[in-house]
């Protein structure tokens, strides 16, 4: 009889369960309330937002492996200070890469690119999950809680750049018929208290669809 333990498989119920449950109960912007204030910052047009939420999941995902494959050696009295740094180093690449390919937009997303580091998701996924989990759930719980924040700014970017510039992805989608018609833009949209708004308005709407997520 082999002492070898079974591996789980790759795609298992267990690792859905894992990728499926940032997207919606656990989401980390509509449930756990984290990485409001980038997402506030950064969504005033949908292209910054969807830059950001590219980066936030790449370095989500890949300092979740990292640290998931480094979890057994790290001496635990300094494992924040290690955390740290493998997020700082991912970091440091993606701005480069955004400077490189994108530059209009690393000039937009400016230091809030730099400040990934301190997103509570990055540091709350480290702790919680890739300390005590295999590199591959670890890997996919990083990409799902990346996932499930870029949504919340996808849709954040969505309505403030079409309800207050009148355009998606800097191309206008509102006919010029209804601007003769008296339509305007709504300026607060691209104000940052309308974000919080809307942020708001988001999360009374999701917690009222899910109703297990209302503390009774």
């Amino acid at each position: 009889m082999s002492d070898k333990k079974e591996k789980e498989p790759w795609f298992s119920a267990k690792i859905a369960n894992t990728f499926l449950g940032p997207l919606s109960l656990n989401n980390p912007i509509t449930v756990q309330v984290l990485g409001i204030c980038s997402s506030l910052a950064v969504t005033v047009q949908l292209k910054p937002a969807l830059i950001m939420a590219l980066s936030v999941t790449i370095v989500t995902g890949f300092s979740n492996l990292i640290i998931s494959l480094m979890r057994n050696t790290i001496p635990s009295r300094i494992r924040i200070i290690v955390q740290l740094v493998v997020i700082a180093a991912l970091v440091i690449i993606v701005d480069q890469l955004l400077k490189a390919y994108v530059y209009d937009v690393s000039k937009k997303l400016s230091v809030f690119v730099g400040l990934i580091i301190t997103n509570c998701i990055l540091m709350g996924r480290l702790e919680a999950y890739a300390m005590a989990n295999k590199p591959w759930p670890s890997f996919v719980d990083g990409i799902a809680n990346g996932v499930g924040y870029g949504m919340i700014l996808i849709i954040l970017g969505t309505i403030r750049e079409l309800l207050g510039s009148g355009k998606i992805l800097g191309m206008s989608v509102i006919p010029d018929s209804f601007y003769q018609a008296g339509y305007e833009n709504n300026g607060l949209m691209i104000l940052p208290p309308m974000a919080l708004i809307t942020i708001g308005v988001i999360i009374w709407i999701h917690r009222s669809w899910k109703k297990s997520l209302i503390e009774k």
